[in-house]
């Protein structure tokens, strides 16, 4: 179990709405897998514009708390579907204020049920967010951009073994269906 399934500049991800959270962990406990951690609760402080400039550009600025882990998290997305970077950060309030006095502003304030599981270089997020449902999405981060094409691949190869297929994709990122509801 590694932290470097989250290094990269570039995240391939394909997110699917489950119809049945206990079906997908059942699948998920009958194939070869590390646990990183169960059913933590993860609160996102997304920043912004008044005028929503990062938005109108595809980009966003989260500040990102996951507890009881302990992980706090510094991630910018955009403008590129596939274009993610995220740091560690030891002060997330400090971080929040820093993006206050550079003039953003709290946007979106998000929470959700997470818990990640390694199988092999993937990793498999499960999210349980309140009044949206159960998604899993299944990511592998990369420097590498000449491999985006053939992750994605493999990444519906490995969604398909769990029965999802591309019915069940959902395009939409959390904060867009949340500001949808």
């Amino acid at each position: 179990m590694s932290h470097e399934h989250f290094k990269g500049q570039f995240e391939v991800e394909l997110k699917y709405r489950l119809a049945s959270k206990p079906a997908f962990l059942a699948v998920l406990n009958s194939i070869v897998h590390q646990v990183m951690f169960e059913d933590n609760i993860e609160s996102d402080s997304y920043f912004d514009t008044k005028e929503q400039t990062l938005l109108s550009q595809n980009k966003s600025v989260c500040i990102r708390e996951c507890e009881p882990a302990g992980i706090k998290l510094w991630i910018v997305k955009g403008p590129e579907a596939d274009r993610c970077e995220a740091t560690n950060i030891t002060d997330a309030n400090n971080a929040r204020s820093m993006l206050k006095n550079m003039g953003y502003e709290v946007s979106l304030e998000m929470k959700k049920q997470r818990s990640i599981y390694f199988v092999g270089k993937f990793h498999i997020t499960v999210d349980h967010l309140a009044g949206l449902g159960d998604f899993a999405e299944f990511a592998i981060m990369t420097d590498d951009e000449t491999m985006l094409d053939a992750y994605r691949t493999e990444l519906v190869s490995l969604a398909a073994q769990f029965g999802l297929s591309e019915k069940q994709l959902e395009h939409r990122s959390y904060r867009s269906l949340q500001a949808a509801k």
